[in-house]
């Protein structure tokens, strides 16, 4: 009994990067606060842009925090909020028009690249919120809140 305990009390290397990777994207989501946000197909700007960041930063800390708890909710979280930054890049890539970009940026965007980056994130969050759903196992913590 003692050995499962033991092996209940580790946590696994998989979520450690996992909660070192939401960590990461509240601090990207942070460092994007005053600029330009885009959000299902409108560019945000100004105290609009602000609020959606900060929001997106608040959800940020809620899944770090969760995620070191192994919260159960948590994972199901992860899951609905990975999903919708899939959709919102789909729905971001359909109706902002690169020369939008290229106006609010004040540079040229090359339209492909664009498509091409946007894209390939959100496979990687498709990827991501795969392994998410095969680590629900180690979600062992059944409370409702974090504190």
């Amino acid at each position: 009994m003692l050995e499962a305990e033991e092996h209940e009390a580790r946590r696994p290397l998989g979520i450690t990067l996992l909660t070192g990777l939401y960590l990461f994207f509240f601090l990207v989501s942070a460092s994007t606060f005053g600029n330009p946000f885009p959000f299902l197909g409108v560019v945000y700007q100004a105290t609009a842009a602000k609020a959606l960041v900060f929001f997106d930063s608040l959800i940020c800390v809620y899944l770090f925090i969760g995620i070191m708890k192994r919260q159960l909710l948590t994972w199901y979280l992860l899951i609905v909020y990975n999903l919708f930054e899939i959709i919102n890049t789909i729905v971001n890539l359909s109706f902002i028009k690169p020369a939008e970009i290229e106006k609010i940026a004040g540079m040229p965007v090359d339209p492909n690249a664009l498509l091409t980056n946007n894209i390939a994130a959100a496979l990687a969050i498709l990827l991501l919120t795969q392994y998410i759903y095969r680590q629900k196992v180690h979600f062992t913590n059944a409370q409702k809140y974090l504190f």
